[in-house]
């Protein structure tokens, strides 16, 4: 008998327009799919604008009046990010969900972005935190609820604070761990910022938990020419249901997240089961690594500094606990 997999119910979004980086595949082709059934109009950046086609194609498929919309975008370049903002801003349409989901994973051997920066930090953390700023007037307008996408990943290793490109010595592993503390520092950031200025968005974060995705498959451009040891790990344990999940329900606590008239912004969604691992979404408690106020204010001055990225400059005030 076929396992019983969790589920959420999502609510109606019919009239939303929501954006989901790193939608052509794997999680965020889980999320378009998911947001456009419930009636959201989905943008959809991504890299490859023929892989995003093969996307809109799969999700047509199952929903036939899907509404959805390809955009150009490398989060590895800060050029290509101003593009996207500059030309959603040209269309002036407000943004209600904003799922910051698009991410690279250990590259065996250091790769910098196109603005220099180590490609991890670059990609997962700095290109969204200036995403963010580009589509800030949009998502003021939709009073958007922003959901970022982070990794157990973040329950590991820190932030190098004195090489945070990692310029002197490079460790994969490590440095992925630290654009995902970064992203999440930054989310839960966004939100205290967001309340004490009055922007009128709602911020948190999610994790997938561990599941079969592409991140740790064979990615020649990032010098992994064949599936890791560990995807293959993955990939056996999810499909006999011991401890992990499933591409499917790694979707449900950025959905949760994101969609949820429950959740919250300042807070954790990640799923439920041992080690949260897999299994169905729930807020979870918030890693240590994200708890320090002051490393999240750090961080946020030290990527405006990197991106020349713009916020708004009022005066925070003291916002929610993380538990």
């Amino acid at each position: 008998m076929a396992r019983r997999q969790p589920d959420i119910t999502v609510p109606d979004l019919t009239g939303k327009l929501a954006v989901v980086t790193g939608a052509s595949d794997g999680i965020g082709l889980g999320l378009t799919t998911r947001l456009a059934a419930a009636g959201a109009e989905v943008v959809m950046p991504v890299r490859n604008l023929r892989k995003g086609e093969a996307a809109i194609a799969t999700v047509r498929q199952r929903y036939p009046n899907a509404v959805l919309s390809l955009r150009a975008l490398d989060l590895s370049s800060l050029e290509s990010v101003a593009a996207l903002g500059a030309n959603l801003r040209a269309e002036d349409r407000p943004i209600h969900l904003l799922v910051n989901n698009a991410g690279v994973m250990t590259p065996p051997a250091r790769q910098r972005t196109t603005d220099g920066f180590e490609l991890q930090f670059g990609s997962n953390h700095l290109g969204h935190f200036a995403l963010v700023s580009h589509l800030l007037p949009l998502l003021r307008a939709g009073r958007a609820r922003v959901t970022s996408q982070l990794s157990v990943a973040a329950n590991s290793n820190a932030i190098n604070w004195d090489d945070l490109n990692w310029e002197r010595s490079y460790h994969g592993r490590k440095a992925y761990s630290q654009s995902k503390i970064a992203f999440g520092l930054f989310g839960l950031e966004l939100e205290r910022r967001s309340r004490a200025g009055d922007w009128g968005i709602t911020s948190n974060i999610s994790h997938p938990g561990v599941a079969p995705t592409s991140l740790l498959a064979a990615r020649p451009e990032l010098g992994r020419t064949k599936d890791s040891t560990g995807v293959r790990l993955i990939r056996a344990l999810s499909s006999r249901g011991i401890l992990l999940g499933t591409v499917e329900t790694a979707v449900l606590p950025a959905l949760l997240a994101a969609t949820s008239a429950e959740a919250q912004g300042g807070r954790f969604y990640g799923p439920s089961g041992p080690g949260h691992l897999g299994g169905a979404p729930a807020e979870q408690e918030t890693y240590s690594r994200l708890r320090s106020e002051d490393d999240a204010r750090r961080m946020w001055r030290i990527s405006e500094d990197l991106t020349h990225a713009s916020f708004p400059n009022e005066q925070r005030a003291k916002g929610p606990s993380t538990r």
